[in-house]
């Protein structure tokens, strides 16, 4: 088989889709009982009681100042384990603290968990162990070599030490700024401490060793080619690492103990990035990539030295979106991986030592019940692995062995508060799942008031749903209010571009819950009901709740008024008024811009440019979902123009000035990062972007405006004003214009109080 081909085949497939073979999947229980799912699995000698296995999703910035799990990353965890789940993996815990230098921030703290620092962080592993043991589950701790090139750099600046790698690399965040080579003696020392660290978790009753050999952290720049350019010493043979890790973990815990290793089959830079990487630095650098072939035969050595079972999937930092697939990727993206690594091993008989077959385990977007037991029972995979399904609904395995997969929550893919909020400094949370990182202080079951209210929710979207549900489950009588024929709020509009199917199923959820609401005869939805502060009045409420989002921004250009002008929401309410058109220009780089620019162009093969006055395209949006959507824009040939202000419309097009500076930043560059806004990169002062704008006319013979939302706050403060009722509270959109995130997590806190 030409693995090369096949990968290259799969990461073209990522724009669209829809058109290659890949399924939309919904929440639906056709292949119930699922019996391939909830079948018992051997690794070692340890006995699994299903094939479902928790992702190590985060636990960042969820353990106490010295490492120890505190009473958060406990509960977490402990919620997924009474979710059903067989086998949980913990966040990357590293091992390299005064080796690699990018692990601790001023004063000596990391906020990462820790199992390597003494006895004091034992009792939160041994606590944990026993909460998860407790409820039928198991529980692999991972472990981590380092981050290398991909950890922060502000180590150059805090304590004036540099980044460490494999080799001279550059730093993912600054690329100015060079990761000094490792020692073979420190890799030395990193192998004694993984080896401690398994030792340790073995002792504290953690049930298996999970090496983050994958996705371009300090392993994989040792173990892949790409970043390992070592030419002399033990480690300039790329397997070495890897190899003395796992003999060395053999060694401290005996041949009884599970290791699982995480890799990918290939970082797919080359499929991705093509002639790219001939020409753009840093990825020329890496260009030499581990080939697929070479991943395969390292997996067998990896078993015969005791590695027990993998999972795998394609691509690292520099291509991100495809180890954290976005809502626009596909479900089941990595499923031919997982069958090409388990067709090699049953081709060429590999075995574990214990004479078992090694388990493969299927990762990428797989949180629908009948895409995960279809892929089981055509065997591709011996196990599914789910990161952000279990962070949307912890009780997705239980309600799929119940078959109750419709009350299945979904994940929107947006990833904002699973990876982006950690990013920004905050800890793993959901943005559907209110409860998800906060399980410490939030109880499953929602209290009941001491007072019960009259009570009325103006907006049926995400924040005005959950605040309804939240409110009826206290007691209180609700009325929720609705301008528009159906529920949903901007949702509505945002499921129709086809790489929306997570959303779609999302709306699909809202809608079954306000059903479900619709029998409790307290009580009401009012659909096609705009309300006003006399009506409310006259209801005698107790209390108001706003949630009734935001309102397009109107930019003042001449021409904005003109019969060739449409805003991005009536676009997607109904694409076929861009079907009309040939050449469209869309102004607003955002999210919702460049959905709709993905839409017009994929499936409507459109001429499509986008103009964003920002300097970055998809500015504070998740790298991942950034990286996939802007990348897939490029492949298509969408002009996006960043830095870039509208100066007027016409019957023939727009015309812009656009900011010709050469520092201006490349729009397609997905490779690099966006730096937190409190994050400075020093070289900046070096590269300013001066104010050189060039006016230019772009012919369109539909322009759209996508330009952003301000909160519709006008009904609050009327009602504020006239004293509607004694309680007024505003939250989601009509307080701040954001996500679902901010929506549903303010709508439920408020909820609980009244």
């Amino acid at each position: 088989m030409d693995y090369e081909a096949k990968i290259r085949q799969l990461v073209d497939s990522y724009g669209d889709w829809w058109n290659k073979g890949f399924e939309t999947p919904e929440m639906t229980g056709k292949l119930y009982p699922y019996t391939q799912m909830f079948s018992p699995i051997t690794i070692n000698r340890l006995r699994l009681k299903n094939r479902l296995v928790m992702a190590p999703m985060g636990n960042i910035s969820m353990c106490e100042e010295t490492g120890r799990p505190s009473a958060k990353m406990l509960n977490y965890f402990e919620a997924r384990a009474k979710g059903g789940v067989g086998l949980i993996t913990t966040g990357l815990i590293p091992v390299s603290y005064g080796i690699d230098k990018s692990l601790i921030e001023l004063g000596d703290l990391t906020y990462f968990p820790r199992i390597d620092r003494s006895r004091t962080v034992f009792s939160g592993w041994r606590d944990l162990a026993a909460k998860v043991h407790a409820h039928g589950a198991h529980i692999f701790i991972q472990l981590t070599a380092g981050l290398g090139r991909v950890g922060n750099p502000q180590c150059l600046v805090n304590s004036m030490t540099f980044p460490r790698s494999a080799s001279l690399n550059p730093n993912w965040y600054i690329k100015d700024i060079p990761c000094l080579p490792l020692s073979d003696r420190s890799c030395k020392k990193i192998v004694k401490r993984i080896g401690q660290g398994a030792a340790d978790a073995k002792a504290c009753n953690l049930d298996g060793v999970y090496l983050h050999g994958h996705e371009g952290y300090l392993i994989e720049q040792l173990a892949n080619t790409a970043f390992n350019h070592r030419k002399i010493g033990r480690y300039a043979d790329w397997k070495a690492f890897g190899l003395d890790m796992v003999r060395e973990i053999r060694r401290r815990v005996g041949p009884d103990y599970p290791i699982m290793y995480r890799i990918d089959l290939s970082l797919a830079l080359n499929a991705t990035y093509k002639e790219r990487m001939d020409i753009q630095k840093p990825l020329t650098k890496f260009k030499n990539e581990r080939k697929a072939e070479d991943t395969l035969i390292y997996m067998a050595e990896l078993v015969k030295e005791g590695v027990d079972m993998f999972d795998v999937d394609l691509g690292c930092y520099d291509n991100w979106w495809l180890p954290h697939p976005p809502a626009s990727m596909p479900a089941g993206c990595f499923l031919d991986v997982a069958e090409i690594v388990k067709k090699y091993f049953q081709e060429n008989k590999i075995l574990s030592n214990k004479g078992l077959e090694v388990p493969v385990v299927a990762v990428g977007k797989l949180g629908y019940p009948d895409l995960a037991e279809k892929a089981l029972r055509e065997n591709k995979c011996d196990m599914i692995m789910l990161g952000r399904p279990l962070l949307a609904d912890p009780e997705w395995c239980n309600k799929a062995y119940r078959g109750d997969c419709a009350d299945i929550r979904p994940c929107i893919g947006c990833q904002e508060a699973c990876i982006n909020e950690f990013v920004e400094g905050g800890h793993p949370q959901c943005a559907v799942n209110p409860l998800t990182g906060f399980e410490d202080e939030l109880a499953p079951e929602i209290p009941k008031a001491p007072v019960l209210k009259k009570i009325a929710v103006i907006g049926a979207g995400p924040a005005g749903i959950v605040a309804a549900e939240t409110l009826i489950a206290r007691g209180h009588k609700v009325d929720l209010y609705e301008k528009s024929s159906e529920i949903g709020g901007n949702l509505v509009p945002g499921t129709v571009p086809k790489i929306k199917f997570d959303i779609r199923n999302y709306l699909a959820y809202l809608r079954r819950t306000v059903e479900n609401l619709k029998s409790n005869p307290g009580f009401r939805l009012l659909l096609n009901t705009e309300a006003d502060p006399a009506m409310l009045k006259a209801q005698k409420y107790d209390v108001i709740l706003f949630a009734n989002g935001t309102k397009p921004l109107r930019l003042r250009v001449p021409g904005i008024d003109g019969q060739n002008v449409l805003q991005a929401v009536d676009a997607l309410r109904d694409p076929s008024l861009l079907a009309k058109a040939d050449k469209i220009v869309i102004v607003g780089g955002g999210f919702v811009g460049t959905e709709l620019a993905y839409l017009a162009a994929y499936e409507l093969n459109k001429k499509v440019t986008v103009i964003e006055m920002q300097k970055y395209i998809l500015n504070k949006t998740c790298t991942a979902n950034r990286g996939h959507i802007i990348h897939s824009l490029e492949e298509k040939g969408v002009e996006l123009l960043n830095c870039t202000k509208l100066v007027k419309i016409s019957e023939k097009g727009v015309t812009v000035a656009q900011n010709t500076s050469k520092h201006v930043p490349d729009p397609y560059n997905t490779w690099s990062p966006i730096l937190p806004d409190n994050v400075e990169n020093p070289m900046d002062k070096l590269r300013p972007i001066r104010e050189e704008y060039e006016e230019r006319d772009i012919p369109a013979d539909l322009v759209v405006m996508a330009a952003g939302a301000t909160p519709a706050t006008d009904l609050f403060y009327q009602c504020q004003k006239e004293g509607t009722a004694p309680e007024l509270y505003n939250v989601g959109d009509s307080f701040k214009a954001a996500r679902v995130f901010e929506a549903v997590r303010s709508a439920y806190r408020k909820a609980l109080t009244i």
